[in-house]
């Protein structure tokens, strides 16, 4: 009796020695899961760059706009105290790429390309540009807005009189990532006439909102989708611009241009990274680069929920397709 006794106490302290150490190493499966999962930087809100790496897209000519955003790479990197490099994507879709491919620290992401990063897990939004509104004739209202349109250009002597019209025609845009120059003027021509442009309509692709300005001019399109009022990009070396064109729709309002971030950047040095954003922007140098580069007046803190409307006109878009 003594030695059934004793045999199942040695079994059941076996039984609960071997519970221990699987509950042990299960432990240490998931501390060891867990810290990989640090490593990989994947969200992990640690990430603070010993060079920053600042892309724009191409809303005007690459080179132009590269020569004109260089000069902020020292205003940066004397707020930020690491060197910066500055340069431009070579099209609206590359930089959503780099971005996922965490080799670019900071995008300057326009409505569609920030909500397809950002759903992605690719990008998480910094601040929002602030630009002053616009007048019917293209000039600046000085009244700081978060929010732009897009329009629609044709020439006054195209005989084109409506959206309706526009049917067959040629029109000009940008990459499928550009809101003002793509996402919003389709989905409005087919929810205003049913035209699906991708089916009815001969697209160019074109870079830079400049360029579809000159393509309408030249006559190598007879529509072209660019943001209000792009007209003024062209206006020094086109004089007649806004005689010879005219504007057929504008848009519903789309939320003004991100600052961008990765998302597994350090909360504190994206506090860094704002402040010094926002003081460049009010200092005469660097209102003056960010003026040139994407008429921007000012940056603001936002929310993603603000883009819910881009997200909207995207999903119209893609079931046209």
């Amino acid at each position: 009796m003594k030695n059934l006794k004793f045999l199942v106490v040695l079994v059941l302290s076996v039984v609960i020695f071997a519970a221990a150490c699987g509950n042990s190493s299960s432990l240490d499966n998931n501390k060891k899961s867990s810290d990989s999962g640090s490593d990989s930087g994947s969200s992990s809100g640690d990430y603070k760059p010993k060079e920053l790496t600042v892309q724009f897209v191409p809303s005007q000519n690459a080179d132009k706009l590269e020569a004109k955003a260089k000069p902020l790479e020292k205003l940066l990197s004397d707020k930020l105290g690491i060197p910066v490099k500055v340069s431009v994507s070579t099209n609206y879709n590359t930089i959503v790429e780099a971005m996922k491919s965490k080799k670019v620290d900071v995008g300057f992401l326009p409505p569609t390309a920030y909500t397809l990063a950002h759903d992605q897990k690719a990008a998480d939004l910094l601040l929002q540009a602030q630009r002053y509104g616009v007048n019917k004739d293209g000039s600046s209202n000085k009244k700081l807005v978060d929010d732009y349109k897009s329009e629609i250009l044709v020439k006054k002597n195209s005989g084109i009189k409506s959206l309706k019209d526009l049917k067959g025609k040629k029109i000009a845009l940008q990459d499928v990532t550009s809101t003002a120059g793509y996402t919003f003027p389709l989905a409005t021509l087919k929810k205003e006439t049913g035209i699906n442009a991708t089916k009815d309509m001969k697209i160019v692709n074109v870079k830079g909102h400049d360029q579809a300005v000159i393509s309408l001019l030249n006559g190598d399109v007879d529509a072209a989708a660019v943001f209000q009022d792009a007209r003024t990009i062209v206006k020094k070396d086109q004089p007649n611009v806004f005689k010879d064109t005219k504007i057929l729709k504008l848009t519903e309002s789309i939320p003004n241009d991100t600052i961008s971030v990765r998302p597994d950047m350090d909360k504190k040095f994206q506090e860094k990274l704002k402040k010094a954003f926002k003081d460049i922007a009010k200092s005469k140098k660097g209102h003056k680069i960010i003026s040139e580069v994407y008429s921007h007046e000012g940056y603001t803190d936002t929310k993603d929920s603000n883009f819910d409307i881009v997200r909207k006109y995207e999903k119209e878009v893609q079931d046209m397709k």
